[in-house]
């Protein structure tokens, strides 16, 4: 059946509109791709970030790479686009521009901050204690990097902290972990998890409850000395610690004290710098 000529007259002025904003994504992507000096390029590239048009200042820093591959512009460029898609929230671009960069230039001047925004790329993407954390992982080992490479450099700061609340933040997990095996009288897969906190994250907040639920999972399967070490262990070390108190209640119900003469030679000691010694 023929279209009214309403009908016509509208679908005609929607086509014409529909084509005149199709070429003209046509001309602002022609005149982006155009070949331009390249300070004017870095300086539209700049206007754009400082405008939050991150997408679009990451292609012009990618067109500064293009057409001027030799400038010194173009490796800042190449920071700056991995910046601009940071900026933007694409992590996973931002890592690849990244890691290409500290590829490419490893001495460079700005090393350093790649880096760092390299750890900040992982780190941001780090989720809660209940899902998986590779990404805490990654942010883990992209902090030490930067603390141990750039040690004076003021990203080592700030990474540092990162990296104490990152090393809490897994330290949470495998708390989160144990307590659902404990819960579930799988002791030994509890013990595991509780081990894991104290040997790899001693200076955490966690440490402590890590020490009671040792505590109460050796007792559960009738370690007593085992048990009275863990306990031992946490009141030297966390001796005002509200979860000392619950350790000593659990012994003391089972007629048992923290013994200081078995802790001394206990992993639990060695792995705490045998505090109890100085």
């Amino acid at each position: 059946m023929p279209l009214k000529k309403n009908t016509t007259l509208q679908y005609l002025f929607f086509l014409s509109l529909m084509m005149g904003l199709v070429t003209a994504c046509s001309n602002s992507d022609d005149e982006l791709l155009e070949d331009r000096p390249v300070e004017e390029l870095y300086t539209q590239g700049m206007e754009e970030l400082k405008a939050e048009s991150y997408e679009k200042a990451a292609k012009i820093f990618d067109e500064v790479d293009r057409q001027h591959p030799y400038s010194k512009w173009a490796t800042k460029s190449q920071l700056m686009a991995a910046f601009a898609h940071y900026q933007n929230q694409k992590y996973e671009k931002a890592t690849a521009s990244l890691q290409t960069f500290i590829q490419l230039h490893p001495g460079h001047e700005d090393a350093a901050y790649a880096h760092y925004l390299l750890a900040l790329c992982h780190y941001e993407q780090i989720y809660t204690v209940k899902r998986d954390q590779k990404m805490a992982e990654l942010a883990l080992s992209a902090l030490e990097e930067v603390v141990k490479r750039f040690p004076e450099t003021k990203y080592a700061k700030d990474a540092q902290l990162k990296l104490d609340l990152t090393r809490d933040h897994l330290a949470g997990k495998e708390m989160s972990v144990g307590r659902y095996y404990l819960k579930r009288g799988a002791y030994l897969s509890a013990i595991n998890r509780f081990r894991q906190v104290v040997e790899k994250y001693q200076t955490t907040t966690h440490c402590p409850e890590a020490l009671h639920r040792l505590t109460e999972s050796y007792l559960s399967l009738g370690l007593k000395e085992e048990a009275q070490a863990a306990a031992a262990v946490l009141g030297h070390n966390f001796p005002g610690s509200a979860w000392y108190a619950d350790s000593f209640f659990l012994l003391k119900g089972v007629d048992l004290r923290p013994d200081e003469e078995k802790v001394k030679a206990s992993w639990l000691n060695r792995l705490l710098g045998k505090r109890l010694e100085g």
